[in-house]
């Protein structure tokens, strides 16, 4: 008998909202399974620390037989670049024996189906963690127009309602960007998504649902949902 389809996930302890979400929009023949890793705000260490955890993360969760492993955190998969992220992909590969990606590679994969090169960025971040995420984005072959980071400590990233994102994206609107990005795993701005193109007129990716977007179409699952925006059409 086949293994079911399920996408593993290795998340920061402190998130609270990356099972519910992917629970509430994975297709009905998709599992969801996830482990948990002190990896980020007080927790975030170097690499080389990090690794002995890292390993025992991807062992542990490759008990499961996921289709798919996340490292799923958009900082800290966005932090020091692409050599950085190469070499946690590298990790829980040889860890699990599973197909790897991060959160950032499905944002850039993302972007790129939507068609997006310059984006403004928003995020619960302080400053600095976005000005990583710029980097980044910079080192890939994106343009970052404009960002706003609300400088939130991380237990309150999932307490700003969807109103209050809306609210902060309309305030840093930048009519040359092809598109917003609304990133970090831990928060409810995919529930702004319609909404948000709707208004806007251009794509808004948001990190769990491309991560989500991006898992399915590594799986071959044909998925579409319209709370998840023009990603899915």
């Amino acid at each position: 008998m086949a293994t079911p389809l399920s996408i593993g996930l290795i998340i920061p302890s402190a998130n609270r909202l990356t099972e519910p979400q992917f629970n509430t929009y994975l297709p009905a023949n998709v599992g969801a399974f996830v482990t948990r890793l002190r990896m980020a705000g007080k927790h975030r260490k170097p690499l080389a620390q990090l690794k002995p955890s890292l390993i025992e993360a991807a062992e542990a969760l490759s008990d499961v037989k996921p289709s798919i492993i996340v490292f799923h955190c958009t900082a800290n998969s966005m932090e020091s670049g692409l050599d950085h992220e190469k070499t946690i992909v590298d990790i829980i590969k040889q860890a699990s024996g599973c197909p790897t990606i991060t959160t950032a590679q499905a944002l850039t994969q993302a972007f790129d189906h939507v068609g997006i090169k310059k984006l403004v960025l928003i995020s619960p971040y302080v400053q600095a963690t976005n000005q990583l995420e710029v980097n980044y984005l910079s080192e890939t072959g994106y343009t970052v127009l404009h960002e706003k980071g609300l400088a939130l400590d991380s237990q309150a990233y999932s307490t700003v309602t969807p109103e209050e994102w809306k609210k902060v994206v309309n305030e840093n609107l930048r009519s040359d960007a092809d598109g917003y990005f609304l990133s970090c795993t831990n928060t409810r701005m995919i529930e702004t998504i319609t909404d948000l193109e709707r208004d806007l007129g251009k794509p808004v990716i948001n990190s769990n649902q491309a991560t989500i977007w991006a898992c399915l179409n590594k799986l071959g699952v044909k998925h579409t949902d319209s709370r998840l925006g023009r990603l899915f059409n």
